[in-house]
């Protein structure tokens, strides 16, 4: 990747952070903290040994700019780490539970609802369901897999039964599953 500073190069230097934050960091050589830590320095050398060269101002800019807010730098400047969406067994990130709106929301697609609806949301192979307080915004998740369908869960029944919710730095709500008893498909 060349050294350019337009919107599509933004957009593959988030989507290469992504992959190499939150799911393969041994793809470029590189090793996160339990809590998903990188040296600046050290991931911009690795990926330049990979042949994707990036600034670190342009870094800087994505993780600033990112309406998503996916990325986090250490207030020091010297780390970044993906605020959630993790896959790797190299983080475990140490979130404080809280205690989640009474109903959360979760975007998906029409053609996954009946498997929901039988076996509930599970994480796949990231650590946690990545959940919403905004309509709006699980909508906007369930365009991007299709047909949209927002899931209405019933978040203080979970905490009423035990389960324990966490809020990332960039506001997704965090659990490890919804049993489909909590779950009701948004009509309207």
């Amino acid at each position: 990747m060349q050294k350019t500073k337009t919107p599509d190069a933004d957009v593959e230097i988030s989507k290469f952070l992504s992959y190499v934050l939150r799911h393969k960091p041994e793809a470029i050589g590189l090793c996160l903290d339990s809590e998903g830590w990188a040296k600046v320095d050290t991931l911009l050398s690795l990926a330049a040994d990979q042949g994707k060269t990036i600034a670190h101002e342009q870094l800087v800019k994505v993780v600033k700019q990112s309406d998503k807010k996916r990325f986090t730098l250490s207030a020091d400047g010297l780390y970044i780490r993906a605020a959630q969406g993790h896959s790797t067994e190299q983080v475990n990130i140490s979130f404080t539970p809280q205690i989640p709106p009474d109903v959360l929301f979760h975007g998906t697609a029409e053609r996954f609802w009946e498997s929901i609806r039988a076996r509930g949301l599970t994480p796949g192979e990231r650590h946690y369901v990545h959940l919403s307080s905004e309509r709006e915004t699980a909508m906007a998740v369930g365009k991007r897999h299709g047909e949209p369908v927002v899931l209405v869960v019933q978040a203080a029944a979970m905490v009423q039964d035990g389960f324990l919710f966490h809020l990332s730095e960039n506001g997704v709500w965090l659990t490890r599953e919804v049993p489909p008893m909590y779950i009701a498909r948004c009509e309207g």
